[in-house]
């Protein structure tokens, strides 16, 4: 046998073993090819002779997503307008979003690239790592059907559906940050971002400070992403604050109702109060609130 022989055959063994360990990860075993072909990003098909993309995979994993993302979103939101309903799906279905589920598959390491593309980072950008994930929800349509590829979205997908609804009327973290600051009276936020890294592989790290105090830090590979990230870590810490804060108020004051020293009627009022934040806050915990 000769070297090249030997090298295409071991290469082959690599290929199918990795595709063995990515169907592992998605809870199916798919054909080949169309497996082949949901990896193939077009710096890879026009670096060796025109073979077919992922792009046309990634078109109908797109409204298979879509679909099972809307029907979800529907079906737990009866109460929802339209409107809202599709901020609360831009919320789940955008790049960013898929790019944090490819990550979490690590699809990088599976995805045929390019020597350009793979030079320049291309197995942890965004865009790529989202379209290549379309693509094989799309290859699990194809081989498995809706219903399977249906448990896939929801598999991969529940968990920021139910992030979402955890945000604020803006349905993004630096506006649910905002919306908190606010209510807490604490001041408007503001992010310190630094950057580390060659200019094709760049990591973003940003700080959310609120009155001076620094609340959170997030990393990313774009600015946007690390701001992203910063908001929530600062909202999550500035509402668990406000939750504790509210329900110890709240304890305090029936416990002085029960021992006589106050009446009814004025611990009611307190409660009320110590209690209006946390209500205020709530409204940005659920999308549900944010009726039009």
């Amino acid at each position: 046998m000769s070297e090249l022989s030997s090298a295409k055959k071991a290469d082959n063994v690599s290929t199918a073993s990795s595709h063995t360990l990515l169907e592992g990860r998605l809870g199916y075993q798919l054909e080949s090819a169309l497996l082949v072909r949901a990896l193939t990003h077009r710096s890879f098909a026009y670096e060796n002779g025109g073979l077919p993309t992922n792009e046309r995979l990634e078109f109908l994993g797109d409204s298979v997503l879509g679909l099972v993302v809307t029907d979800t979103l529907y079906r737990i939101h009866p109460d929802l307008p339209e409107g809202q309903l599709a901020k609360l799906r831009a919320a789940v279905v955008n790049s960013r979003a898929l790019a944090q589920v490819g990550r979490g598959l690590e699809l990088g390491s599976f995805i045929r690239l390019g020597r350009g593309e793979e030079g320049t980072g291309g197995r942890d950008k965004a865009s790529i790592l989202a379209d290549t994930l379309e693509a094989v929800i799309g290859a699990v349509y194809l081989d498995q059907g809706l219903d399977a590829a249906s448990e896939l979205v929801h598999r991969l997908f529940d968990p920021l559906i139910e992030k979402s609804s955890n945000l604020g009327a803006g349905l993004d973290w630096k506006t649910s940050l905002q919306e908190l600051t606010a209510a807490e009276s604490l001041g408007v936020p503001e992010y310190l971002v630094t950057e580390t890294g060659p200019d094709h592989e760049k990591t973003f790290t940003a700080a959310a400070r609120v009155g001076g105090v620094s609340y959170g830090t997030g990393t990313g590979r774009s600015k946007k992403e690390a701001e992203q990230q910063a908001a929530e870590t600062a909202w999550r810490s500035i509402r668990a604050d406000a939750d504790e804060r509210a329900a110890a108020a709240k304890a305090a004051v029936e416990s002085e109702t029960k021992s006589g020293t106050r009446s009814a009627d004025d611990v009611e009022g307190d409660v009320e109060e110590a209690t209006d934040t946390s209500s205020v806050v709530a409204a940005s915990e659920s999308a549900d609130v944010a009726k039009s």
